[in-house]
Parts: C-alpha cells; sequence; structure tokens
C-alpha cells in the first residue's frame, strides 16, 4: 500500500473502539426495527474491517446513489411508509452502514462517531429499558473513547489512557447531570415516553374473548405491570385476581365487552351497580391500597384487585367494577388505587338483569338440557352454581396450555367430548351455561396471581398470568367470583402461572419443554437471586428515574424549600449554581497544572545551574533547544544525557498536563546529571 494510501485511512484501534460502540447500539433496533435493518449494520462493520487494510472503500457516487434508493425501497415496503419512528430510525442506520463503508478519512471518521451519538438517543426513543439504557451508555462512552484514541494516536501502550481520560470525563460531568435532573424544570411530564405505535394484541387484552385468545400467551414473559402493597409488609390474604375488563355480551363460546363502558354513578361507587354496600360491610373495613406501574398497551384498561372503589385521577370506574383509563395508555403510568373484596351490592336493576342473562341464538339442545338439569336438581341460584362446579369436578376435564384449536360453535365439543381447555374456555362454558339456567352471569378478564420479589417488595406480573373467571348473581351477596379454573386445575388460583406449571411438572402431572439442565439451573438459588436482583434493578429505574416527573419533583423541591419561588428563579439558581461548579473546577485544574510546571520550571532550572558549573552558561534569550545543542557541543562527555533531558522539557512543558510518572522519570535523569557531575 502506499504512503498517501496509508496516511487517509482510519487507524485500527479507534475503529475497533468505534466498531464496539456501534454494537452497543444494536440491542434496541433487534426489539424494535426490521430484522433486516440492524443485520446489514453487523454486515457493514465486518465489511469494513475487511476493506480498510486493503485500501478499498465504497467510491462511486453512483453506485452510493442506487443502493440508498434500494434502501429506502426496502424501508417502505418493511414499514408501509416512510413516516414514523422506525423508518426514521431505519433510514439513519441504513445511511450510517453506507458512511461505514465510504469513510476514509478524519473528518468522515468524526461524523461516524457524532451519527453514533445520535443513535444512541434513538435507541432510547426506541425502548427506555434499564438493560438498553445500560448498553446505550456504554456505547456513548466507547464513541469517546474511539475520538480520543483517534486524536491520540495509536502509539504503543495506548489502550488504557483513552480509557482513563474517559472516565475522568464523565466522572466530572456526572455531578452536572445529577444536578440537572433534580433540579431543572420539568417541560414534560417524566422520561417515559413512546413514539412507536402500541400493539395492543400483544398484551393478551381486547374487547373479546374467544377460545384460544389467553392460551397464546401462557409462554409470554412480557411485563404486564408491577405492584406495591404501601404500608403492607405482607401480601394480601388470599388469591390475588387483577381485575382488568367485565364482559357482558355473550356469544355462546365468545364474549365481548361494551364498545363504550357505562360509568358507575357516582352515588354508588362505593356499593356497585345497585346503589348499595352489602349490610353490615363497609368496604373501608379491609381496604387494599395498591400502588401499580402499568407497562404500555395502547388501550384504555387498567388492572385492580377485586374490587376497586377508590379510583385514582383519570380514570373511571366502568359498570362492573372496573378501571378504565379516560386516555389511552401509550406509555408506562403509575397510579394508586384502593380495593376491597366487601364491595357488593344487594340489589340487581332490570337493565343489569337483562344483560347478565343475554342468550345467543345458537345454542344446541345438549347444552340446554345440561343447564336445565342443574336447575331442577337445587331450587336456588346457589346451589345451581355447586351443581355446575360439579360437573367440571367430575367429568374428566383437563387443564391444558395447548388444548388444541375450537371452532366458534365447538361448544358442544368441549363439554361433551374433547374436555380439554385453558381458563378462557372454563370461562367462556361456565358463563353461558350459568345463563341457560337463569342465573345473571358475567366474564371478568385480568390477571391472576404475580411472582413476588423479596428484594424489591413488588409483585411482578407477566401477560403469561392473563386469566379469566365468572361472576353470577346470587340473592344473598350479590356478584359473586366464581373460577371454573381453580376447580379443574386446583392450586392455579394461589400461584402464578409459572410457579403452577412447575409444581405440575415436579409432580409429574406435566411433561417440561424446557431441558432438564435448563430447569434445574432456573431453579438454582443464585440464578433466581440474579433474576429477582435484575428486575429489582429494572424496577428501580422505572420508578425512580423514567418516573420522576413534575410531581415527584415538586416534593423534592418543596422538601428543600425552593418549590414556591417559580420555574425562573430556580433556572436563574441552578445557572449560578453550575457556573460556580465550573469556576471550582477550572480555578483547581489551573492550581493543579500550575503546580506541576512550576515544579517542571524549578527543576530545568536546577539542570541549567549544573550545566554552568560545566562551563556551560544559558543565556537569558536562549530557548532549551538551542541550549542542549550549545552544551552538547561543548560537554560531548555529556551530550546525550543533555539531549535526553532537553528533550524531555521541552514535551512535558507543552504538554496539557504534564504526567506525574513523566515528570518523575524527567526528576530522575536531572538528579542523576548532577551525581554524575560530582
Amino acid at each position: 500500500m502506499s504512503k498517501s494510501k496509508r496516511d487517509r485511512s482510519i487507524p485500527r484501534w479507534p475503529l475497533l473502539w468505534l466498531a464496539a460502540a456501534l454494537l452497543f447500539t444494536l440491542p434496541p433496533m433487534f426489539g424494535s426495527l426490521a430484522t433486516w435493518v440492524p443485520c446489514l449494520f453487523l454486515l457493514t462493520l465486518a465489511l469494513k474491517f475487511w476493506m480498510e487494510p486493503k485500501g478499498y472503500r465504497l467510491r462511486f457516487a453512483a453506485l452510493k446513489l442506487i443502493l440508498a434508493a434500494l434502501a429506502l425501497a426496502a424501508i417502505f415496503v418493511s414499514y408501509g411508509s416512510l413516516n414514523g419512528i422506525e423508518s426514521g430510525v431505519s433510514l439513519l442506520v441504513v445511511l450510517m452502514s453506507l458512511k461505514v463503508l465510504e469513510a476514509h478519512t478524519a473528518r468522515e471518521f468524526q461524523v461516524m462517531v457524532m451519527m453514533g451519538w445520535v443513535l444512541c438517543l434513538c435507541g432510547f426513543f426506541l425502548s427506555q429499558d434499564f438493560g438498553i439504557a445500560l448498553c446505550l451508555l456504554t456505547a456513548f462512552a466507547l464513541l469517546l473513547v474511539a475520538l480520543i484514541q483517534f486524536h491520540r494516536g495509536s502509539s504503543p501502550g495506548a489502550f488504557w489512557p483513552p480509557l482513563g481520560t474517559t472516565c475522568k470525563l464523565l466522572a466530572q460531568a456526572a455531578p452536572l447531570v445529577i444536578l440537572l435532573f433534580l433540579l431543572f424544570p420539568r417541560i414534560n411530564t417524566s422520561f417515559r415516553f413512546e413514539f412507536r405505535a402500541i400493539r395492543s394484541a400483544s398484551s393478551g387484552f381486547s374487547d373479546r374473548l374467544s377460545p384460544g385468545s389467553i392460551a397464546a400467551l401462557a409462554n409470554s414473559s412480557d411485563i404486564a405491570f408491577r405492584a406495591e402493597f404501601p404500608g403492607s409488609k405482607t401480601r394480601p390474604p388470599g388469591p390475588m385476581y387483577w381485575r382488568g375488563v367485565v364482559m357482558w355480551h355473550c356469544e355462546g363460546w365468545e364474549w365481548r365487552a361494551p364498545y363504550t363502558p357505562a360509568p358507575v354513578s357516582q352515588s354508588s361507587k362505593l356499593g356497585g351497580p345497585g346503589g348499595r354496600a352489602l349490610p353490615g360491610q363497609s368496604p373501608s373495613g379491609k381496604a387494599i391500597r395498591q400502588r401499580i406501574t402499568i407497562a404500555p398497551h395502547g388501550a384504555h384498561w387498567m388492572f385492580a384487585l377485586d374490587r376497586p372503589f377508590e379510583i385514582p385521577p383519570g380514570a373511571m370506574l366502568a359498570r362492573g367494577n372496573y378501571l378504565w383509563s379516560v386516555q389511552p395508555i401509550r406509555k408506562a403510568r403509575r397510579y394508586e388505587v384502593i380495593s376491597s373484596p366487601e364491595v357488593g351490592v344487594n340489589e340487581l336493576t332490570p337493565h343489569e338483569r337483562q344483560l347478565a342473562l343475554e342468550l345467543p341464538a345458537s345454542i344446541s339442545p345438549a347444552v340446554r338440557e345440561l343447564a336445565q338439569s342443574w336447575v331442577a336438581q337445587g331450587s336456588n341460584p346457589r346451589a345451581t352454581v355447586n351443581n355446575a362446579l360439579q360437573f367440571f369436578r367430575t367429568h374428566g376435564f383437563r387443564y391444558s396450555l395447548s388444548p388444541g384449536e375450537y371452532k366458534k360453535n365447538d361448544l358442544d365439543q368441549f363439554l361433551f367430548h374433547r374436555r380439554t381447555g385453558f381458563c378462557e374456555h372454563y370461562a367462556a362454558s361456565f358463563g353461558t351455561l350459568m345463563r341457560l339456567a337463569g342465573v345473571p352471569a358475567r366474564v371478568v378478564v385480568g390477571y391472576l396471581g404475580g411472582e413476588y420479589n423479596d428484594l424489591g417488595r413488588f409483585f411482578l406480573v407477566r401477560q403469561a398470568d392473563t386469566h379469566a373467571w365468572c361472576e353470577v348473581w346470587l340473592p344473598d351477596s350479590g356478584w359473586t367470583r366464581v373460577d371454573p379454573t381453580g376447580v379443574v386445575a386446583p392450586g392455579r388460583a394461589s400461584l402464578d402461572l409459572n410457579s403452577f406449571l412447575e409444581r405440575r411438572i415436579a409432580s409429574g402431572q406435566m411433561e417440561s419443554r424446557r431441558n432438564a439442565f435448563v430447569t434445574q439451573l432456573a431453579r438454582s438459588a443464585i440464578f433466581t437471586n440474579i433474576r429477582l436482583g435484575w428486575e429489582t434493578l429494572n424496577y428501580e429505574w422505572d420508578t425512580r428515574l423514567l418516573g420522576f416527573d413534575a410531581d415527584v419533583q415538586e416534593v423534592l423541591l418543596e422538601s428543600i424549600g425552593t418549590a414556591s419561588r417559580g420555574p425562573l428563579f430556580l433556572i436563574t439558581e441552578i445557572l449560578v449554581v453550575v457556573s460556580a461548579l465550573l469556576v471550582i473546577y477550572f480555578g483547581w485544574m489551573q492550581l493543579r497544572t500550575r503546580s506541576r510546571v512550576d515544579r517542571l520550571k524549578a527543576l530545568y532550572e536546577r539542570f541549567c545551574r549544573k550545566a554552568a558549573r560545566l562551563g556551560v552558561r544559558r543565556d537569558p534569550w536562549e530557548g532549551p533547544s538551542d541550549f542542549s545543542m550549545r552544551a552538547a557541543q561543548l560537554l560531548p562527555n555529556e551530550s546525550e544525557r543533555i539531549r535526553q533531558i532537553s528533550n524531555a522539557y521541552i514535551a512535558l512543558r507543552y504538554a496539557p498536563e504534564p504526567g506525574s510518572i513523566i515528570l518523575d522519570s524527567f526528576a530522575k535523569e536531572v538528579s542523576a546529571f548532577e551525581a554524575h557531575r560530582r
């Protein structure tokens, strides 16, 4: 390779740092962008390391235009539009890939570093998860290392100094970042934002319940929400049924919620739709306060334990005693709600009775006959419910994550032939049978259980914990929860789904789908503690940092006595504090540098005095280089040592910050020259 090509190539070490930084920007891309986009990015990075030593690069403008046009077409095909955050970030990644292939100068390297920082910001737009944030912070730091390494050169032993300089810069910036984070007035509510379209189907919730709609989520590890119980060190007694949506409209094998939920009237918020609480019971007697951090799902559903009676701001209590957000939940949201298992009614309005007994036309005679047989055996609704539960308990019904496909009108197949299903099969069929038996019924969809984290003291509820159950109207107790799944799968109500399945596998009731070694590793105490610790860090990140909104900041400002002075005063105060910190920092750096420079000057003057004793006196106008040349000619026996001392002095004198190790070495050289003189 010619000298001109070598001069125009990017040094290997800065390129390695840049490639490492860009690799850390990939995790948010794989979870959000079309798969081919990050794969193309990886391919171009690998090609760069093959092309750079050979002097190859993307040279021709026509080829660049063709590749850019193909990339635009591929992005349009992948997303259906060039608008939106995914399309925009994909375009930026593709342009960065082309820039990597064509870059060969110092200016282009600096452009790639700047684009890398923009990719870090875009990655945070795509996801604000704690793991993603760590990757992007690492990428940001490595880009800084690459830039420092590029300007310092690739001299031997130059691996650690750029890392040290980067750590110093980040440590110096940290106090200002923390100060601005805590005190700068909030424009937005918090650091949680979501530019991408939310796919509500992934949450397991819709306005319809059909066979297989919940079973498809049994293997999902996505987080639905996290829940704390402020003021309580223990979990609430009994099973934790997290109420999500109540479905009134029965279509046999399928159920549907109202398209527009009707709010509960103000006078009946404590007593439910009928307007009165149960005699002798008060919701506040066993009130359970919950603090819930819900993941974005793009719909209106909010969750609370059975049954909420004090609603959070921005929500309403819909008919059926479930929470409904006024605005779609498009970003993580934290709220507090109070529930009580004693909230009930002893009155059912005619309109609600009509809704709760509505039946589809396509019900087979066999199903009708089954429901009527329970009515004949018992004269009251509670006996009818018990007869129905006994039917599910004694007729060979099985609980399965993969019950197979059921069609819309396959209720007979489920009840009389296959008898295998997941929670939605049992809830939907039981609700229909109760209505056929003349008992008002409705289906509730929400979550059941949750995994308790001892380190963070919160419950983690995943999409796999999605559950459906029934509520029937009994004259003596109002709306009463009945979970037919608990009859078929005893123990499910007291555990989250994963714990329940692990117990069934351990007892031999189910076969494990995972390797035995992987299962044993997942159950080990070390792995469990690591997982719980990681989940705790994620929760603290989400609530303490991302959740630091204007309300939390106001509480902080009130505690330090500056909340009532207004944002203008606060900004002025921040600027004064920041200016004072900068003045102190630069003053300290100046004193630190001056002390080293003063020591360097003293050592050199000492050397000049010793040289004068040998007969070579330095003239006032004579520079270090000229003096060393003259002294070396007059003292040929000391010429090598004189040159070493002079060169070291020049290097130290004009260095941005004289290193302490090099300065100590220079002092030893001067001392050795004096010793040799003696």
